[in-house]
């Protein structure tokens, strides 16, 4: 017997529309949100149904479970077998594709633009009525559990994933993704049917969608698959992370290179002082050749070949990561480097022209990434239901040019003081 796990209620309240500068916003009768923004030159149509559902929500005996849920939904649904999931659009150019995050989990699609309709039907299928199949289920945990090993096998993939349990030790933050082997190999359908009744929520679900199609055809295809999905809600409550204290932790690993990673909690995504700690984060460590870290650790020494400065805001708190690899004789003058800087920041207050400059690269790197369809679409449906809204780029700009360099002087005084700083380092056998 076939189960739908969504409940039947019944929800009286009328679609809602809202038209933004650069989307338009229409709410299904079943409390859904559809986004869409309209670009005339293209012929690819990017979409994708985006849920309030993270690894963080996972309780101890279910970790790694939002994960094998990603994965299980495309191993067959109540009309389609695995096979017909697979070549449902890769049959006409285009790709499917699911991810999972702490907060999210989404499931999204590009074709050309034709086949729009094909894949909103296929992804309100996939996301609604998988059927989880026992023989897929088996098959499938092997999949997770060669994943899982080849992430250990990456070290600088691993030791984020280690970092995590520093900073938020005791919490599902701290979780790895992918869950543990012991939990992926107890998971079966029954599982995933508690995981999924006891975390869908129909308000908390946004489709989001890019392409040149007028936004009365994308809501029309929405209603199509969507509007028969029962109005649900859920109670759940993320409980936030208990008081941080600093690690300091090595591992040793067989590898040939050091690895280090090294931060603290940061700011909530609600918070104030969230875009200019990313303007910081980017000045310090951000993707620009000419990062404060890649300037003295790279250019100017040679000691590392990359270095990342990272900031992910969460809920109710937010993680500060700098990492990077080197040779063991050289770590502990990597960290002297790094902290050197840090100092630097916390000491001398950026000059009109290091801000000015400062701001320009920030707005150029957002404009670009604005650039991309796809991104811009995971953007805006993880930005609903982060905060209710899609700040245009005149809008953050805007906010960007107010930020001062005494605003920035003080979040990198009350921030980047490392002895607050967690340290992991895999140290070659």
């Amino acid at each position: 017997m076939k189960r739908n796990y969504m409940r039947k209620l019944v929800n009286t309240e009328k679609p809602s529309l809202v038209i933004k500068d650069e989307y338009q916003l229409h709410t299904l009768s079943n409390g859904i949100r559809i986004a869409h923004k309209q670009v005339p030159h293209t012929q690819i149509a990017h979409c994708g149904i985006m849920l309030d559902i993270g690894s963080r929500d996972e309780l101890p005996h279910q970790q790694g479970l939002a994960h094998f849920w990603e994965h299980m939904a495309f191993k067959g649904t109540e009309k389609r077998s695995s096979f017909h999931i697979i070549n449902r659009l890769e049959n006409v150019g285009g790709e499917l594709n699911a991810y999972t995050t702490k907060e999210k989990i989404c499931f999204h699609a590009s074709v050309l633009d034709a086949h729009f309709d094909k894949a909103m039907d296929l992804l309100a299928d996939i996301t609604f009525h998988s059927v989880f199949p026992d023989k897929q289920i088996e098959r499938e945990r092997n999949v997770i559990l060669e994943e899982m090993s080849m992430y250990v096998d990456s070290p600088e993939d691993a030791i984020q994933d280690d970092f995590d349990q520093l900073v938020f030790p005791g919490h599902a933050l701290g979780n790895n993704i992918l869950g543990t082997a012991e939990t992926v190999n107890s998971f079966g359908r029954k599982q995933l049917f508690e995981f999924i009744d006891g975390n869908i929520d129909t308000e908390r679900i946004v489709v989001s969608s890019v392409s040149r199609l007028p936004f009365s055809k994308v809501v029309k295809v929405a209603e199509k698959y969507l509007g028969s999905i029962p109005h649900r809600t859920t109670s759940r409550i993320r409980s936030a992370p208990g008081m941080y204290a600093p690690v300091i932790q090595e591992k040793v690993r067989s590898i040939s290179q050091a690895q280090c990673a090294m931060g603290q909690p940061a700011y909530a995504l609600a918070d104030d002082k969230r875009l200019p700690f990313f303007m910081l984060v980017n000045l310090l460590g951000g993707p620009g050749m000419n990062s404060r870290f890649n300037l003295s650790l790279r250019e100017k020494n040679g000691f590392v070949y990359s270095i990342e400065g990272n900031y992910t805001p969460y809920l109710d708190t937010g993680f500060m990561g700098v990492f990077f690899g080197t040779e063991p004789r050289q770590l502990a003058k990597s960290i002297s480097l790094i902290n050197k800087e840090l100092r630097k920041i916390r000491e001398v207050p950026l000059s009109t022209i290091q801000l000015r400059q400062t701001k320009v690269q920030l707005m150029g790197q957002l404009a670009m990434s604005e650039e991309s369809n796809m991104s811009f679409m995971l953007m805006m449906a993880k930005s609903l239901l982060d905060t209710g809204k899609v700040d245009t780029l005149p809008e953050i700009f805007a906010e960007i040019e107010e930020i001062t360099s005494k605003q920035l002087q003080d979040i990198a005084q009350e921030m980047f003081n490392e002895q607050n700083f967690s340290y992991l380092t895999f140290l070659p056998e």
